[in-house]
């Protein structure tokens, strides 16, 4: 072998290297795995051959295209031959059947490629009119396997004007959708995940009771970008002696010890207000001291409210604040101020100390609101900007009813969050209640 030879060896080695780290950073910079392997046929057309595409099987095993890239863009019809295919046959005979059933990579050759009028079932079909329709001489089909279970299939073809694929090409594309494999396995599995993490979450969290005249309503957003249980609660309930509870807090840590934390504080919380109904600054201090004594390393923030017809004069909050976020009162005509009455620190930190409260007078079908900071911080933000988005977003909503209050304001509020969100409102009757 000459030295011109060895170069040509040592070039295709390296642009095989090349080729496979564009692929894995491709599969590793998104989650989104639909995006992942659009960016991956962007790597391998025109380097490796004059078309490719990806179909994946979802949970049902029913195989999606979701990407075709040719080197001439111009060549694809509108919609780019992506979308929902025909179910896969029981007996295979086309390539793209035999892959997504378990075969490994098979050359296609233009003796292989009949006109589509011949196919054997309709997925048949639907390959050999992409075949001829972006006009191939020569393909390989490969199958995305993870965890001995095929994902999906890798498609890619050359014309007649280019040199033919050969087996020689087989262990190549092998090694690409291995690593398009992981990606989509990673994918898959945080999806899961973030699932199941969202289940357990919404599972701890209660069911609220609407008695009375109050309008109650809550909504909890998992963060979009983790996939673990955090912290973050509500809870109403009413108290023997007729009035009603706002809570809402949020345990520091976004694992499961805090989501446990989190259970255990409001389950707690529910007995002492219950056993005691003191004032929400007492009621805090109790809270706090039973935190100390079980869980003396962790913090929580917590905001305790109780809600009491007043006599001809509406309703009135009476609250304390752990460290949380202070609660929006939001009036029918749209103006808004936070209560910052009551505060005091994080539980966990000097259960010793006193705690307040505070006493405001609520308007006739006024809205209050409690929330978890996920709604107002954004990184590399001044938390007041999020304070303000907050006040203006709720005023344009004052008069929607709650259910259209709290999902306008999570989807206004909400876009892109890094931490979960727990919103809980209050709305006061129109008018007093008669005298009991």
């Amino acid at each position: 072998m000459d030295d011109f030879e060895v170069d040509q060896v040592v070039q295709r080695a390296l642009d095989r290297l090349t080729l496979l780290a564009e692929t894995t950073t491709a599969m590793t910079s998104t989650l989104d795995s639909y995006a992942a392997v659009r960016r991956v046929c962007r790597i391998l057309v025109p380097q490796l051959a004059d078309w490719c595409a990806v179909d994946l099987l979802d949970e049902e095993g029913r195989p999606r295209r979701v990407s075709v890239v040719h080197r001439d863009p111009g060549v694809l019809p509108v919609g780019g031959l992506t979308g929902v295919l025909p179910d896969v046959p029981e007996v295979p005979a086309g390539p793209l059947s035999r892959v997504l059933l378990g075969a490994g990579p098979l050359l296609v050759t233009a003796a292989d490629i009949p006109s589509p009028d011949m196919a054997a079932d309709p997925l048949h079909a639907r390959q050999l009119e992409m075949f001829d329709q972006l006009e191939t001489h020569t393909a390989v089909v490969a199958p995305v396997r993870a965890r001995r279970q095929v994902l999906g299939a890798l498609t890619i073809g050359r014309s007649a004007d280019r040199a033919p694929l050969t087996y020689d090409d087989l262990a190549m594309v092998e090694d690409l959708t291995h690593r398009i494999a992981l990606g989509v396995d990673n994918a898959r599995l945080y999806r899961e995940t973030q699932h199941i993490a969202e289940r357990l979450q919404r599972s701890l969290l209660p069911t609220l009771a609407q008695t009375g005249p109050l309008q109650l309503a809550a909504r909890y957003a998992p963060a979009a970008t983790t996939a673990e249980v955090g912290g973050d609660w509500y809870d109403s309930f009413p108290l023997p002696n007729g009035s009603t509870t706002m809570i809402m807090g949020d345990v520091t840590g976004h694992d499961l010890r805090a989501a446990i934390t989190m259970s255990q504080l409001r389950n707690m919380l529910r007995g002492i207000g219950c056993d005691r109904q003191e004032p929400p600054g007492h009621i805090l201090r109790r809270l706090d001291l039973a935190h100390d004594a079980l869980y003396p390393q962790a913090t929580a923030t917590c905001l305790y409210a109780v809600l009491d017809e007043n006599g001809r004069e509406g309703w009135k909050i009476t609250y304390s604040s752990a460290g949380h976020p202070p609660p929006l009162l939001v009036t029918h005509e749209g103006d808004t101020r936070y209560l910052e009455g009551g505060r005091g620190l994080l539980l966990g930190v000097d259960p010793s100390l006193p705690r307040h409260h505070a006493t405001e007078t609520l308007p006739a079908r006024s809205t209050v609101l409690m929330y978890t900071d996920g709604l107002i911080e954004r990184r590399g933000e001044d938390l007041h900007h999020g304070m303000t988005r907050l006040r203006q977003h709720a005023a344009a909503l004052a008069r929607e009813d709650l259910d259209t209050f709290c999902d306008e304001l999570i989807a206004g509020m909400a876009t892109d969050h890094a931490d979960d969100i727990a919103l809980l409102v209050a709305r006061t009757p129109a008018t007093s209640q008669p005298p009991r």
